[in-house]
């Protein structure tokens, strides 16, 4: 399915050509996208939001604040949601206070706040479509980054024949597939990535361990299966699970599993990226059974763990990428870019613990990222997933484009 898994979330306006939009979810359902719908209140006198929400099998949101309720809608968290906001139909009034940054319901409002892509197709009868008002606020979306697709020609509410007809259900679904295959930078591409901490066992009970989450490598394995990548995840112990189902996901626990599991494909790989905190040591022998207090300090001894990016660096094959991370608390660009030298790496993303918000089990980071002929890109504080396309895109252009 083309539309496997991508998240569009479908705006509807007041305009008779609403009753379209039921069919274009289906479609949309069909090809096997995740759909949520936002109704204007006008749009609910044109189709239901029980119809809506059968079809798209979710819930549907017209209001800001339900008063019966108490409840409110989080147009944030919708508008965050989304690959792609698409506004079908698009009628003049709605058109009219896009153009114009008002937000007086909640589909404004979610358009306001939207960081993904957004297309709109718009819907009215010839004449509104032909004004002038209208091409110059068609023409304000256009600057400001939306995409239009055209209004057709054919029979109109009013019953005059001519352009204004929102573009077919048919037609609005190969745009969208035609606007997903353009953002498929990663396609035929296999990305191997490591995420999470791992965790060495002392006995059946206790363990050598961190306070990686793993959120970092797992939006790093979305944000490359949304552009298209084959994507293997080989997770250590992380409650965080990734979006996309097409993501191969190899749980494991220590490094000697993660190692062996990395090692077994990196062969096939275009790309490896090593985002896990493996742990630099683990127990020589682990006890077999619980350890007792029974008044003896039991004797631990470590034995270095295998160094998955240094072996990645060294028997990659050819055009293979290798980035890596490093988390730093002293001399961070010094040790970052012996790292990048030392382990025959592409690419090292540092991070520090001396920077607020950012390092392990926060949902935000901050970082740096060095690449061999002292190439250095730098970005400020973000959430993890907004981090991951930033890596994402250094890596597109340093090495893919």
């Amino acid at each position: 399915m083309q539309l496997k898994n991508k998240k569009i979330l479908v705006g509807i306006s007041g305009s008779i050509a609403a009753y379209k939009a039921a069919h274009l979810v289906r479609l949309f359902v069909k090809n096997g996208a995740q759909v949520k719908v936002v109704l204007t209140p006008n749009a609910t006198g044109f189709v239901t939001p029980l119809t809506l929400s059968t079809l798209s099998k979710n819930p549907v949101h017209s209001v800001l604040f339900n008063s019966e309720t108490g409840e409110w809608t989080n147009h944030v968290e919708l508008a965050l949601w989304a690959d792609l906001m698409l506004i079908a139909p698009l009628s003049a009034s709605t058109l009219s206070k896009m153009a114009d940054g008002q937000s007086d319901n909640l589909l404004l409002t979610t358009y306001l706040s939207a960081k993904c892509p957004v297309i709109v197709a718009p819907a009215m009868d010839l004449d509104m479509y032909k004004h002038p008002s209208v091409l110059a606020n068609l023409q304000k979306l256009r600057d400001n980054g939306n995409q239009v697709i055209p209004a057709e020609k054919g029979e109109l509410a009013s019953g005059l024949d001519g352009e204004g007809r929102m573009a077919e259900p048919e037609h609005i679904l190969e745009f969208v597939k035609d606007f997903f295959a353009g953002t498929q930078t990663w396609a035929g591409k296999k990305v191997l990535i490591t995420a999470g901490p791992t965790y060495e066992p002392i006995d059946p009970v206790r363990y050598i361990g961190n306070r990686s989450s793993g959120k970092m490598g797992i939006h790093l394995a979305d944000t490359l299966a949304a552009r298209g990548a084959e994507v293997v995840l080989v997770c250590g112990p992380s409650r965080i699970r990734q979006e996309y189902d097409s993501i191969q996901r190899i749980d494991v626990e220590t490094a000697v599993q993660m190692f062996e599991a990395v090692t077994a494909r990196a062969a096939d790989m275009d790309c490896i990226i090593c985002a896990a905190a493996v742990a630099d040591y683990g127990v020589e022998n682990p006890a077999t059974q619980k350890i007792k207090k029974d008044g003896q300090i039991p004797e631990i001894k470590l034995v270095k763990n295998p160094d998955i990016l240094a072996w990645c660096g060294a028997n990659r094959k050819k055009g293979t990428i290798v980035a890596g991370f490093a988390l730093e608390t002293d001399n961070e660009e010094e040790n970052a870019r012996k790292k990048l030298e030392k382990k025959q790496a592409d690419l090292i993303v540092l991070n520090s613990l001396n920077d607020p918000g950012a390092g392990f089990e926060s949902d935000t980071n901050k970082i740096t990222i060095f690449g061999k002929e002292e190439r250095r890109a730098d970005f400020p504080l973000a959430p993890k997933n907004k981090i991951a396309e930033l890596i994402v895109n250094t890596l597109e252009k340093w090495f893919i484009q």
